[in-house]
């Protein structure tokens, strides 16, 4: 079998642009069939089926250590909107690798999604943590959202902090127009 090097470059920027292709979801729903009472409607789970998943998962228990697999599992989790799934693999992944930005950004990503602002903050100040010196240039775009997420979350309970962050936004990308409209509002 052929083994595949993740081209970090590529996987980020499919990462970022997660959800062009997506699998086709089975639902099947278990019950508890002890009983049937209004109580057992609440433990009543339903359930995602999703093959790529699946695969991935059985791939993974096999060697728990494959990033690279992780990586698309992740993935998978987050075309399928399983936030919950997609921010465990992440920080597995994380763990493996340490010192590899993507993972940070992307479980951030996932925590926005979910609606988790202040542990999505959290993952964008470790990703803007990582970001080697020689990756800032093919990461500008990223860094430019992560430090303009932190500057809109500290706006009001330190708008010093987030005048700092939204002017390392727009250091990034000059043309993102939420950033420079935030800036307007935060040095007014």
């Amino acid at each position: 079998m052929k083994m595949t090097k993740i081209n970090i470059k590529n996987l980020f920027l499919g990462l970022i642009l997660a959800g062009g292709a997506s699998f086709v979801n089975a639902q099947t729903t278990q019950t508890d069939t002890a009983t049937t009472t209004t109580a057992t409607a609440a433990t009543t789970t339903t359930t995602q089926s999703n093959p790529a998943i699946d695969a991935l998962k059985k791939q993974i228990e096999t060697n728990p250590k494959d990033t690279d697999a992780l990586a698309k599992l992740a993935t998978a989790y987050q075309d399928a909107s399983d936030w919950t799934n997609a921010v465990d693999t992440w920080k597995k992944i994380s763990a493996l690798l340490p010192d590899w930005a993507p993972s940070y950004y992307s479980q951030a990503y996932a925590y926005q999604s979910a609606k988790d602002d202040a542990n999505a903050k959290l993952a964008y100040e470790k990703y803007i943590a990582t970001v080697k010196p020689a990756e800032v240039d093919q990461n500008k775009k990223n860094l430019a959202y992560a430090y303009f997420y932190i500057a809109f979350a500290e706006q009001k309970n330190d708008p010093a902090k987030a005048k700092e962050h939204i002017a390392k936004s727009i250091q990034y990308d000059p043309t993102n127009q939420d950033a420079i409209k935030l800036s307007k509002v935060l040095n007014s």
